[in-house]
């Protein structure tokens, strides 16, 4: 495995993207300028669980039926959250639909 240049190898700061959602995508963005797998999947975390978090958010306010869309955006997360640190760590570069293009074009 590739080091950083946090010193971390490529998979476990790939993994560390995710584990505070996009925060911990925010801090590693920042942090990395050079390894493209890191800033690529810290990225790729701020758009998924920002655009999610925001979602879950705003329709948290619609009486009844935000709440519970809110719920499945919740659920959504969770899934996704393991599954992408999951691949992270396995050395795998997994793109969601649009917002791994995204990612991948601006790393």
């Amino acid at each position: 495995m590739a080091k950083t240049s946090t010193g971390l190898d490529e998979n476990v700061a790939g993994l560390l993207c995710y584990v505070l959602g996009w925060v911990s995508g925010l801090v590693f963005f920042l942090i990395e300028k050079k390894n493209k797998f890191v800033r690529f999947h810290a990225l790729q975390s701020i758009i998924v669980f920002g655009v999610l978090f925001l979602a879950g958010f705003i329709l948290g306010y619609i009486p009844f039926i935000g709440g519970v869309i809110s719920w499945l955006i919740s659920i959504l997360a969770l899934v996704l959250w393991i599954v992408l640190m999951v691949k992270a760590y396995q050395g795998e570069k997994f793109k969601l639909p649009w917002a791994g293009d995204l990612a991948e074009k601006n790393a």
